[in-house]
């Protein structure tokens, strides 16, 4: 995937069309984070009440970006289909969306594989390898995008 150009506030980006489908997997796995694992105190005891609003608000969060990522990839007309590649033609607000479910899906696919330190700290298998493959696939589209909004000098 690389950014071809920026007209107005939309970035157009090429893509193989085997890109293509790596984006729509990643984003598939999408939610990866446990909800257990998002607490608002480190705490044994955290308030209950406010814990219940919080994951109240991230089920929300959830729900929408989920209806988000099945639109954005379902909307032929943000997909322009060449010969050789795919054009996707994102707003900025958009590449931020895309940015926080990405990173949900590299970090919880991650947290799910044991949250190694260094690889391989686990031994690859048929039980975990979605989720290595999610994570490395997520955090190449993650750089690739991150590099169109905040280009290096």
């Amino acid at each position: 995937m690389k950014l071809l150009r920026v007209e107005n506030d939309r970035h157009v980006f090429e893509l193989s069309k085997g890109e293509r489908d790596l984006l729509a997997i990643a984003v598939g796995f999408y939610p990866v984070i446990p909800s257990a694992h998002q607490r608002l105190s480190k705490s044994s005891q955290p308030d209950e009440a406010n814990q219940r609003l919080l994951d109240e608000a991230l089920a929300e969060q959830r729900k929408e970006n989920k209806k988000f990522a099945q639109d954005l990839l379902s909307n032929a007309a943000r997909f322009r289909e060449t010969e050789e590649c795919v054009e996707m033609t994102l707003t900025a607000a958009e590449i931020e969306w895309l940015l926080q479910v990405l990173n949900d899906v590299q970090v919880g696919s991650w947290i799910l594989l044991g949250s190694p330190e260094k690889r391989p700290r686990f031994s690859l298998n048929s039980e975990n390898a979605r989720h290595v493959l999610a994570m490395d696939v997520a955090c190449m589209f993650q750089s690739e995008l991150l590099e169109a909004i905040h280009p290096n000098p």
